[in-house]
């Protein structure tokens, strides 16, 4: 990861970023890999979590984050923030990263976060002291 990240910093420099930064993550299986590949190397994982930071104007890939547990997004986000402040200026994100502490991080950096809120179903606001 050392090497992909200085690789993806050196790649951002050469390109004028526009300040507009979305995040998002998706899961890859490994169902495809080869049964006695895995049994040799003596692999046990099963999917890789990978969370990217892209500057929405230039599609430039700005930071990465794989991970092989089960990390909500919450969690990872803060770290990509803190390694890319200078870029930042609007961070974008659909509901999963809809997180106090995202839009507080961002807010502390100067840096506006466009999240949609999660939107919660009635049941979810029942006055249970009924």
């Amino acid at each position: 990861m050392a090497v992909c990240h200085v690789i993806l910093t050196l790649s951002a420099t050469l390109l004028p970023t526009s300040g507009v930064v979305g995040v998002d993550a998706s899961g890859f299986d490994r169902c495809h890999a080869s049964k006695h590949y895995t049994k040799r190397a003596e692999l046990t994982i099963q999917q890789l979590k990978v969370t990217m930071l892209a500057d929405t104007k230039v599609n430039a890939i700005l930071d990465l984050h794989v991970t092989t547990t089960r990390k909500r997004d919450s969690q990872i986000v803060p770290s990509l923030i803190k390694r890319n402040l200078d870029s930042i200026d609007v961070l974008l994100g659909d509901k999963g990263y809809d997180d106090q502490k995202i839009r507080r991080l961002a807010r502390q950096h100067e840096a506006r976060p466009l999240i949609k809120h999660r939107e919660f179903t009635s049941r979810h606001n029942v006055d249970r002291s009924l």
